[in-house]
Protein backbone atom coordinates (compact mmCIF):
# COMPACT_ATOMS: atom_id res chain seq x y z
CA UNK A 1 0.00 0.00 0.00
CA UNK A 2 1.12 3.74 -0.85
CA UNK A 3 -0.04 6.11 1.42
CA UNK A 4 -0.30 9.40 -0.37
CA UNK A 5 0.14 12.69 0.98
CA UNK A 6 -3.08 14.00 2.76
CA UNK A 7 -2.57 17.35 3.89
CA UNK A 8 -0.25 18.73 1.14
CA UNK A 9 -1.28 22.16 -0.02
CA UNK A 10 -2.35 22.98 3.46
CA UNK A 11 0.37 21.93 6.07
CA UNK A 12 3.10 22.81 3.15
CA UNK A 13 3.49 23.45 -0.20
CA UNK A 14 2.32 20.38 -2.90
CA UNK A 15 4.61 20.67 -5.15
CA UNK A 16 8.66 19.55 -5.18
CA UNK A 17 10.28 22.44 -6.02
CA UNK A 18 7.94 25.43 -3.49
CA UNK A 19 8.29 22.13 -0.70
CA UNK A 20 11.95 21.84 -0.84
CA UNK A 21 12.39 25.56 -0.79
CA UNK A 22 10.32 26.02 2.36
CA UNK A 23 11.50 23.54 4.21
CA UNK A 24 15.22 25.24 3.13
CA UNK A 25 14.26 27.91 5.39
CA UNK A 26 14.21 26.23 8.49
CA UNK A 27 16.80 23.77 8.84
CA UNK A 28 21.02 23.97 8.89
CA UNK A 29 23.25 21.46 7.24
CA UNK A 30 26.15 23.03 9.40
CA UNK A 31 25.46 22.19 12.83
CA UNK A 32 27.07 19.88 14.56
CA UNK A 33 25.23 16.51 14.65
CA UNK A 34 24.08 14.72 17.89
CA UNK A 35 22.90 11.53 18.17
CA UNK A 36 19.33 11.59 19.59
CA UNK A 37 17.42 8.46 21.29
CA UNK A 38 14.01 10.49 20.98
CA UNK A 39 13.08 13.88 19.84
CA UNK A 40 9.99 16.03 20.39
CA UNK A 41 9.01 18.12 17.40
CA UNK A 42 5.63 19.81 16.21
CA UNK A 43 3.66 19.13 13.64
CA UNK A 44 1.40 22.59 12.85
CA UNK A 45 1.23 24.02 9.44
CA UNK A 46 5.28 24.79 8.24
CA UNK A 47 4.89 28.64 8.55
CA UNK A 48 4.04 28.27 12.09
CA UNK A 49 5.82 25.43 13.26
CA UNK A 50 8.90 24.78 10.74
CA UNK A 51 11.15 26.66 12.42
CA UNK A 52 11.40 24.56 15.62
CA UNK A 53 11.11 21.41 13.88
CA UNK A 54 13.79 22.24 11.16
CA UNK A 55 16.30 23.39 14.64
CA UNK A 56 15.67 19.73 15.86
CA UNK A 57 16.23 17.97 12.65
CA UNK A 58 19.38 20.09 12.09
CA UNK A 59 20.91 18.72 15.20
CA UNK A 60 20.27 15.35 15.12
CA UNK A 61 22.31 12.58 13.32
CA UNK A 62 20.24 11.19 10.73
CA UNK A 63 19.07 7.30 11.92
CA UNK A 64 18.02 4.31 9.27
CA UNK A 65 14.69 4.45 10.71
CA UNK A 66 12.53 6.58 12.38
CA UNK A 67 9.91 5.10 14.87
CA UNK A 68 6.61 7.86 14.39
CA UNK A 69 4.73 8.41 17.29
CA UNK A 70 1.91 11.06 17.12
CA UNK A 71 -1.46 11.83 18.27
CA UNK A 72 -4.60 10.31 16.41
CA UNK A 73 -6.56 13.92 15.30
CA UNK A 74 -8.84 12.16 13.45
CA UNK A 75 -10.64 9.16 15.31
CA UNK A 76 -9.89 6.67 12.84
CA UNK A 77 -8.77 3.28 13.10
CA UNK A 78 -7.28 1.22 16.20
CA UNK A 79 -6.62 2.77 19.43
CA UNK A 80 -2.91 2.44 18.83
CA UNK A 81 -2.28 1.85 15.55
CA UNK A 82 0.84 0.59 13.30
CA UNK A 83 0.94 0.32 9.64
CA UNK A 84 3.05 -2.28 9.20
CA UNK A 85 3.91 -2.82 5.92
CA UNK A 86 3.93 0.05 2.51
CA UNK A 87 4.97 3.48 1.39
CA UNK A 88 4.27 6.90 2.34
CA UNK A 89 4.77 9.61 -0.14
CA UNK A 90 5.26 12.87 0.32
CA UNK A 91 6.16 15.84 -2.73
CA UNK A 92 9.61 15.39 -1.95
CA UNK A 93 10.16 12.10 -1.06
CA UNK A 94 9.04 8.29 -0.52
CA UNK A 95 9.38 6.39 2.57
CA UNK A 96 9.44 3.02 3.00
CA UNK A 97 7.51 1.72 6.45
CA UNK A 98 10.62 -0.90 8.37
CA UNK A 99 8.44 -3.77 8.54
CA UNK A 100 11.03 -5.93 10.43
CA UNK A 101 11.03 -3.42 13.03
CA UNK A 102 7.57 -2.73 13.19
CA UNK A 103 6.68 -6.79 13.34
CA UNK A 104 8.60 -6.58 16.15
CA UNK A 105 6.74 -3.98 18.23
CA UNK A 106 3.80 -5.62 17.23
CA UNK A 107 5.10 -9.03 18.49
CA UNK A 108 5.98 -7.43 21.80
CA UNK A 109 2.57 -5.89 22.95
CA UNK A 110 -1.31 -6.55 21.92
CA UNK A 111 -1.73 -2.93 22.79
CA UNK A 112 -0.83 -2.22 19.47
CA UNK A 113 -2.66 -3.47 16.31
CA UNK A 114 -2.04 -3.14 12.75
CA UNK A 115 -4.10 -0.46 10.92
CA UNK A 116 -3.44 1.66 8.14
CA UNK A 117 -7.02 3.35 8.14
CA UNK A 118 -5.96 5.37 11.13
CA UNK A 119 -3.75 6.89 9.18
CA UNK A 120 -5.21 7.68 5.53
CA UNK A 121 -5.84 11.08 6.96
CA UNK A 122 -3.66 11.94 9.81
CA UNK A 123 -1.51 14.65 9.89
CA UNK A 124 0.72 14.54 13.04
CA UNK A 125 3.43 11.75 11.67
CA UNK A 126 2.80 13.19 8.26
CA UNK A 127 4.37 16.87 8.71
CA UNK A 128 7.38 15.20 9.77
CA UNK A 129 8.50 13.47 6.42
CA UNK A 130 8.93 16.87 4.73
CA UNK A 131 12.21 17.68 7.35
CA UNK A 132 13.30 13.84 6.97
CA UNK A 133 13.37 14.12 3.35
CA UNK A 134 15.85 16.97 3.23
CA UNK A 135 18.45 15.21 4.84
CA UNK A 136 17.89 11.20 4.08
CA UNK A 137 15.97 9.61 1.04
CA UNK A 138 16.89 6.35 2.36
CA UNK A 139 15.54 6.54 5.82
CA UNK A 140 12.77 4.67 6.92
CA UNK A 141 9.83 4.92 8.88
CA UNK A 142 7.30 3.30 11.49
CA UNK A 143 4.13 5.17 11.76
CA UNK A 144 1.88 4.91 15.40
CA UNK A 145 -0.69 6.94 15.85
CA UNK A 146 -2.24 6.87 19.54
CA UNK A 147 -5.77 7.65 20.25
CA UNK A 148 -5.71 6.99 23.49
CA UNK A 149 -3.81 5.54 26.46
CA UNK A 150 -3.20 4.84 30.48
CA UNK A 151 -0.08 5.80 32.15
CA UNK A 152 0.45 1.72 32.72
CA UNK A 153 -0.55 1.56 28.98
CA UNK A 154 2.21 3.92 27.95
CA UNK A 155 5.04 2.54 29.61
CA UNK A 156 3.43 -1.00 28.47
CA UNK A 157 4.09 0.67 24.74
CA UNK A 158 7.28 2.69 25.74
CA UNK A 159 9.06 -0.59 26.80
CA UNK A 160 7.92 -2.79 23.52
CA UNK A 161 9.18 -0.01 21.44
CA UNK A 162 12.94 0.04 23.71
CA UNK A 163 12.94 -3.54 22.97
CA UNK A 164 12.44 -3.84 19.29
CA UNK A 165 14.87 -0.92 18.84
CA UNK A 166 17.63 -2.94 20.95
CA UNK A 167 16.53 -5.79 18.57
CA UNK A 168 17.71 -3.42 15.45
CA UNK A 169 21.48 -3.87 14.58
CA UNK A 170 21.21 0.03 12.82
CA UNK A 171 20.46 3.65 14.50
CA UNK A 172 16.92 4.43 15.33
CA UNK A 173 15.27 7.76 16.66
CA UNK A 174 12.07 7.57 18.20
CA UNK A 175 9.97 11.19 17.06
CA UNK A 176 7.05 12.11 19.51
CA UNK A 177 5.02 14.33 17.14
CA UNK A 178 3.66 17.14 19.70
CA UNK A 179 2.21 20.99 19.51
CA UNK A 180 1.68 22.15 23.13
CA UNK A 181 -1.35 25.00 24.44
CA UNK A 182 -3.72 25.24 21.91
CA UNK A 183 -5.82 28.83 21.34
CA UNK A 184 -5.11 29.97 24.62
CA UNK A 185 -2.67 33.68 25.16
CA UNK A 186 0.47 33.64 24.70
CA UNK A 187 1.01 34.65 28.43
CA UNK A 188 -0.49 31.41 29.61
CA UNK A 189 0.84 29.23 26.92
CA UNK A 190 4.25 30.10 27.86
CA UNK A 191 3.56 29.69 31.75
CA UNK A 192 1.69 25.90 31.04
CA UNK A 193 3.97 24.74 28.31
CA UNK A 194 6.96 24.98 30.50
CA UNK A 195 4.98 22.92 33.18
CA UNK A 196 4.76 20.26 30.45
CA UNK A 197 8.84 20.37 28.97
CA UNK A 198 10.19 20.58 32.88
CA UNK A 199 9.29 17.00 32.79
CA UNK A 200 10.49 16.28 29.61
CA UNK A 201 13.89 17.83 30.26
CA UNK A 202 13.16 15.66 33.64
CA UNK A 203 13.01 12.80 31.75
CA UNK A 204 9.94 12.05 34.23
CA UNK A 205 7.13 10.57 31.76
CA UNK A 206 4.75 10.02 34.67
CA UNK A 207 5.55 13.45 35.06
CA UNK A 208 3.99 14.88 32.31
CA UNK A 209 1.06 12.70 32.10
CA UNK A 210 0.12 13.65 35.39
CA UNK A 211 0.88 17.59 35.18
CA UNK A 212 -0.56 17.89 31.33
CA UNK A 213 -4.27 16.01 33.59
CA UNK A 214 -3.82 17.98 36.34
CA UNK A 215 -2.83 21.61 35.05
CA UNK A 216 -5.72 20.83 31.69
CA UNK A 217 -2.38 21.85 29.19
CA UNK A 218 -3.58 20.94 25.87
CA UNK A 219 -0.72 19.19 24.80
CA UNK A 220 -2.03 16.66 21.77
CA UNK A 221 1.03 14.59 21.50
CA UNK A 222 1.45 14.19 25.45
CA UNK A 223 0.73 10.35 25.25
CA UNK A 224 3.52 10.03 22.65
CA UNK A 225 5.93 12.20 24.47
CA UNK A 226 5.17 9.95 27.20
CA UNK A 227 5.95 6.95 25.64
CA UNK A 228 8.90 8.24 23.92
CA UNK A 229 10.24 9.17 27.20
CA UNK A 230 9.79 5.71 28.92
CA UNK A 231 10.95 3.95 25.45
CA UNK A 232 14.38 6.55 25.58
CA UNK A 233 14.65 6.06 29.57
CA UNK A 234 14.67 2.06 29.09
CA UNK A 235 17.25 3.08 25.80
CA UNK A 236 19.53 5.23 28.31
CA UNK A 237 18.56 8.04 28.01
CA UNK A 238 20.83 10.59 30.54
CA UNK A 239 19.26 14.22 29.35
CA UNK A 240 17.38 16.24 27.21
CA UNK A 241 17.69 19.32 26.18
CA UNK A 242 15.11 22.18 24.93
CA UNK A 243 16.15 23.65 21.41
CA UNK A 244 13.69 25.86 20.75
CA UNK A 245 10.31 26.92 21.65
CA UNK A 246 7.78 29.17 19.97
CA UNK A 247 4.15 30.15 19.59
CA UNK A 248 1.88 30.84 16.88
CA UNK A 249 1.87 34.11 17.94
CA UNK A 250 5.80 34.59 16.45
CA UNK A 251 4.61 34.43 13.06
CA UNK A 252 1.16 35.45 13.38
CA UNK A 253 1.16 38.45 15.28
CA UNK A 254 -1.60 37.21 17.40
CA UNK A 255 -0.99 36.98 21.00
CA UNK A 256 -4.63 36.13 22.05
CA UNK A 257 -4.86 32.25 20.88
CA UNK A 258 -1.52 30.69 19.83
CA UNK A 259 -0.53 27.41 19.83
CA UNK A 260 2.97 26.30 20.91
CA UNK A 261 5.45 24.48 20.12
CA UNK A 262 8.57 22.83 21.19
CA UNK A 263 11.61 20.99 20.08
CA UNK A 264 13.78 18.46 22.12
CA UNK A 265 16.11 16.48 21.66
CA UNK A 266 16.49 13.28 24.39
CA UNK A 267 19.86 11.31 24.29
Amino acid sequence: MRRKAAVAGQFYHDSPAKLSHQVQQYINHNLPKEHAIGILCPHAGLIYSGAVAGEVYSRISIPKTFILLGPNHTGLGAKVALMSEGEWEIPTGLFAIDERLGRRILSNTSLVSSDSQAHIFEHSLEVQLPFIASFSKDSKIVPLTVMSATLEECTSLGEAIAKAVRGADYPVVIVASSDMSHYVSDTVARKKDKMAIDRILALDPEGLFETVKKEHISMCGYLPATIMLFAAKSLGARGAKLIKYATSGDVSGDYDAVVGYAGIIVS
